[in-house]
């Protein structure tokens, strides 16, 4: 019999935040939902941003003991949404598409050399968020001050990198699956020219460009190791833990040990 007193083993369900991103792992804490969220359930979250909405995909009972350390005590799951939470957040997506044409339209006026990706707004309606990209810096505080009088509310800008920005915005890669950075990958590799001559690829610039204009991440998948071995791959979200492969070639039948 288990004792009452001893601590729970953490319990985790995979998230989605929004229809394009990969899933992420968020705590569940306490008996207090009434039942378990079931895959396909819309569940509200607590993230560094803040609260937000998503939807649960899967549920994790495995990776407790192996990611306790891991955890992140700010990532957890607060409640199953409510019919007033699923309304607020269609709000903020007509509210997050007005505000991307405004600011669209302000951009092109004032000639600002910026490109807008997204504009995101927090669940508590505290601040809307506008992702861009640039070559240089640029001067938007007068921008800022448009918006911010125009939407009532805090304004943040965040400018990103273009790999950054094929990972908010999502797509399919030549290979006709969802771009890695949007699925399973948690952080960018290097990656070189170099990791395509070791693997005898051709060297045509527009068969190693991703979307995002850089050398695919995918280039480091099947590079040998040191040790001469060649990377299976991760083909699927549940591969290797290791982007840039574990050298064992057995990532996609889940016997490499590094399944998440």
């Amino acid at each position: 019999m288990a004792d009452p007193a001893s601590p729970q083993p953490l319990r985790f369900v995979s998230v989605k935040l929004s229809p394009v991103g990969r899933q992420q792992p968020f705590v569940l804490e306490g008996d207090n939902f009434g039942r378990d969220p079931q895959p396909g359930d819309t569940i509200v979250v607590q993230t560094e941003q803040g609260p937000a909405v998503g939807q649960v995909v899967r549920q994790v009972p495995d990776v407790a003991a192996r990611r306790a350390s891991m955890a992140d005590p700010a990532r957890r799951v607060v409640r199953l949404a409510s019919p007033e939470d699923i309304v607020a957040r269609m709000r903020h997506r007509q509210r997050e598409a007005d505000a991307y044409r405004f600011a669209l339209l302000r951009v092109r006026e004032r000639g600002l050399a910026m490109k807008l990706s997204r504009v995101e707004q927090v669940f508590d309606g505290s601040r809307l968020i506008f992702y861009f990209t640039a070559d240089a810096r640029v001067d938007f505080r007068e921008l800022v001050r448009e918006l911010a009088a125009e939407f009532r509310t805090r304004i943040e800008m965040r400018q990103i990198g273009v790999r950054d920005e094929a990972r908010v915005l999502g797509g399919y890669g030549t290979c006709g699956r969802p771009l890695c950075c949007t699925t399973f990958l948690t952080s960018f590799e290097p990656v070189s020219i170099k990791m395509a001559k070791q693997q005898d690829l051709s060297l045509n610039p527009s068969k190693l460009s991703g979307l995002c204009g850089r050398l695919k991440c995918c280039l480091r998948y099947e590079l040998p190791n040191a040790k001469g071995q060649v990377h299976g791959g991760c083909g699927t979200e549940g591969g290797c833990d290791n982007p840039s492969g574990c050298g064992t070639g057995s990532c996609a039948s889940g016997t490499c040990g590094c399944r998440r």
